[in-house]
């Protein structure tokens, strides 16, 4: 990514569901800038949704260039071509094209180096499959949006980093989909961003069994035997640092996570429980894999709550300081 007019570090936000708490974590996370070094950013949306839904911003309609001087006195906004409708709490997949939109065009600011990194506001899957939405989620998409890597999915918080191998699927489908090429792929790409992106020089990966007791050496399904470990032979023998597959019951506990990275785990659940139990407010997703850097807040839209002026922007907060952070670790090591 060059670095333009818009500096290193200014970050491009993602509208996410405007039904959802997303306008009200932005702008929160904005009022913060100063009591918690929130990095500049701009949203890309509707200011007109924008003023009607949060009255009370200061908001300056600007171009990526001139988000950063903006960013002080107001939040700078990107419009949008699609517009924005709906009151909170209701989804309308009459959004869907603006939301769309909002991803792609951040992809592109950051693609074309007008923003350092992406940072995506939550979306609800079912009113963009209503419409049309062809990806399972926004790690996919993005994957797509990046010419098909590889996206990645980790949830990185204080305590721990958890990875999933597969993702947004039915759990009865996991071990039919489970293969040793994607433990390996994903645990590779894993290792290669905790470097290139984190700065640990050798990460150290803990590879959870699939099955209860890692599979108790076959006695409780073969998954374990047949697909994981040799999956982390595999791992070892090409240099990665890498053990197991080891009981999840017993990853998770405070001297467990003391010796290891990221902990590799075989569904969603498996990784996103311990990941939110420990640090739901700080926890943050951030995708591996892409040319690009992406994080997001480790929670949903919660429908139930927008337009309460209860919603927190904590893990907001955290992924725009650790996109700021990962951007910069990046731009040094090229």
């Amino acid at each position: 990514m060059e670095r333009g007019a818009a500096g290193p570090t200014l970050l491009a936000l993602t509208a996410g569901d405007p039904s959802g708490i997303g306008p009200e974590i932005t702008v929160a996370a904005w009022r913060s800038r100063q009591r918690q070094a929130v990095p500049p950013f701009y949203l890309l949306g509707d200011p007109d949704f924008l003023r009607a839904r949060v009255p009370d911003v200061p908001l300056a309609v600007i171009q990526p260039q001139e988000a950063v001087a903006a960013f002080a006195e107001a939040l700078p906004l990107v419009p949008l071509r699609a517009r924005f409708n709906g009151a909170p709490g209701r989804p309308d997949t009459a959004n869907a094209a603006g939301i769309v939109e909002s991803i792609e065009r951040a992809v592109a600011d950051v693609t074309d180096g007008r923003a350092a990194a992406l940072v995506t506001c939550p979306i609800a899957k079912k009113p963009l499959y209503d419409a049309g939405f062809a990806y399972p989620g926004h790690t996919e998409f993005l994957g797509h949006l990046a010419g098909g890597a590889r996206a990645v999915m980790m949830l990185a918080g204080p305590d721990l980093r958890a990875v999933p191998v597969t993702v947004h699927v039915a759990l009865a489908e996991v071990p039919r989909l489970l293969t040793r090429d994607d433990i390996v792929e994903t645990a590779a790409i894993t290792a290669r961003d905790l470097r290139d992106r984190f700065g640990i020089a050798r990460p150290r990966l803990a590879i959870a069994g699939l099955n209860p007791h890692a599979g108790e050496n076959g006695a409780m399904g073969r998954e374990d035997e047949e697909i994981v470990r040799p999956a982390v032979e595999e791992l070892v023998a090409g240099g990665i640092d890498a053990r197991g597959p080891l009981p999840a019951d017993t990853m998770f506990h405070p001297r467990a996570r003391a010796t290891y990275d990221a902990a590799i785990c075989m569904y969603h659940d498996q990784a996103l429980i311990p990941a939110k139990a420990l640090a739901f407010d700080e926890t943050v997703n951030v995708t591996l894999g892409l040319p690009f850097v992406r994080t997001s807040p480790d929670h949903g839209t919660a429908f139930d709550i927008a337009g309460q002026g209860v919603a927190r922007p904590d893990s907001l907060i955290a992924a725009l300081k650790m996109a700021r952070a990962m951007a910069d670790s990046n731009g040094a090591a090229r």
